[in-house]
């Protein structure tokens, strides 16, 4: 059976075995916030050991999960204000800096469609504070902020990175923040969990479709990305239910590993799985982070 795929640091630190209360270069660190109705989790990736052990960039990995993020009737509020302090909390000085939004993703593609509906929702004031001056900007206490969904490459013909390359070159931010689907290897936090990471993101990591990094490195300004897992894989799904049920029936680790490396074919290593209400859940969160951003950098966000 191949590697269980997550894009979800808190999901490759718990693919460690049981026995392994400790992944050298790695902290983990959990709360709760929302009187319990939702969980933090922070890992951080503080060397190159845990960097390799992980398989991810060192950096500090926030997961604030909650099934508040399913309920449409529910008050978010709470919930949103905590994703937002996790924000802060990763970014110094937030509301003094010039950011620029970026909505990831395939606007035509449900699942991958949180980045690109997400910036419909953003106060941009860029604009603003070129029209009016600093000023106006200070007095009304707008940050300064612009946005773009880029589309991808079959829709445009170039890398994401090539566009924020010339944007970043051209408007000189001080903070890129992404926004993109992410894939996860458990159906539970579909829609129900955000991260938050310092490290930067592949575009298409939820599809599949890897591209070039976005990161410090490539793009020359802090780059923080924030997920949603929407899609898991097919393999995922069967695969974790045949190891519960033969576990159960008391077959053997080895067993369950044939069992398995037979049952799951080239077939089933590309399908990916999204809920049946993905609609609903990406128009609710596209708007949800959106509330948060503009929280996050303007006098009013919600």
């Amino acid at each position: 059976m191949s590697e269980k795929r997550t894009d979800l640091a808190l999901e490759a630190r718990e693919s460690f075995p049981r026995g392994h209360v400790e992944v050298q270069g790695v902290i983990l660190e959990k709360q709760h916030c929302v009187d319990g109705l939702a969980e933090v989790t922070t890992v951080k990736i503080n060397d190159e050991a845990g960097s390799r052990a992980m398989k991810k960039p060192k950096g500090t990995y926030v997961t604030v999960e909650s099934e508040l993020l399913l309920d449409e009737e529910a008050d978010r509020e709470p919930l949103l204000l905590c994703i937002c302090e996790q924000l802060e909390k990763m970014i110094c000085d937030m509301k003094r800096k010039s950011v620029l939004i970026v909505g990831l993703g395939n606007r035509e593609v449900t699942s991958d469609s949180i980045g690109p509906k997400m910036t419909e929702h953003l106060f941009i004031t860029r604009h603003l504070e070129q029209e009016f001056g600093r000023e106006f900007m200070k007095k009304n206490q707008y940050g300064c902020v612009s946005a773009i969904a880029p589309g991808v490459m079959a829709q445009t013909g170039m890398e994401t990175g090539e566009i924020l390359e010339n944007i970043v070159k051209g408007t000189k931010p001080d903070l890129v923040i992404v926004v993109d689907a992410l894939a996860s290897r458990s159906v539970k936090r579909l829609c129900t969990t955000v991260q938050i990471t310092d490290t930067g993101i592949a575009p298409g990591a939820g599809v599949g479709n890897r591209r070039r990094e976005l990161s410090e490195a490539t793009l020359g300004i802090p780059v923080v990305a924030i997920g949603v897992p929407t899609v898991v894989d097919a393999e995922t799904i069967i695969g974790d239910h045949l190891e519960n049920v033969l576990g159960k029936q008391g077959y053997s680790e080895s067993e369950i590993e044939q069992f398995l490396g037979e049952v799951l074919t080239r077939e089933t290593e590309n399908i990916m799985v999204t809920p049946k209400n993905i609609d609903e859940s990406v128009n609710r969160i596209s708007r949800d982070l959106a509330s948060v951003l503009n929280h996050c950098f303007q006098k009013k966000g919600y």
